[in-house]
């Protein structure tokens, strides 16, 4: 895995795309580091942060459980918890509550009993439209506890 800090105006022109997509305000950040994962994925550290990328989205890391807080969620109950975390969309039936959303938004995915998060995903439908659901695929499963990134992301401190 490499690893290399970015410059000054990398970092500004990061956070502000990473601000813009999900709508929430950074404070500045110094010595951003990019971990090169794999040919289309990097975890991206610096100063508490950690930023999932894949391809052209950007995933706040499962372990962030502070800037997860900022996000909409779902919670699931217990029998959807194992296909979450072997990659599994989420579907309607699992799902047991949910904050308000907007397709194409970052949701997180949450268990009913401890209340941890489990994955993040990007909603198929609108949280609106997902009231009047009864079956169907709510949730694409973007990055989840136990998957390559996790594993990978316990290795990375800042």
């Amino acid at each position: 895995m490499k690893s290399n800090l970015i410059s000054k105006s990398e970092t500004t022109s990061l956070l502000k795309t990473v601000s813009e997509k999900w709508g929430i305000e950074f404070p500045k950040i110094k010595n951003v580091k990019v971990h090169q994962i794999l040919d289309d994925a990097q975890i991206i550290t610096g100063n508490g942060m950690k930023i999932l990328k894949i391809n052209d989205e950007y995933i706040p890391f499962l372990s962030e459980t502070e800037t997860l807080k900022r996000f909409p969620s779902v919670t699931v109950d217990m029998g959807a918890v194992k296909f979450m975390c072997k990659g599994a969309n989420l579907m309607r039936p699992g799902i047991k509550s949910f904050t308000e959303f907007e397709k194409d938004k970052l949701v997180c995915i949450v268990e009913e009993s401890q209340h941890k998060f489990l994955a993040i995903g990007k909603a198929l439908v609108s949280s609106s439209e997902l009231e009047s659901m009864e079956k169907g695929e709510v949730l694409k499963n973007m990055h989840y506890i136990s998957d390559r990134f996790w594993e990978t992301g316990k290795t990375i401190y800042d």
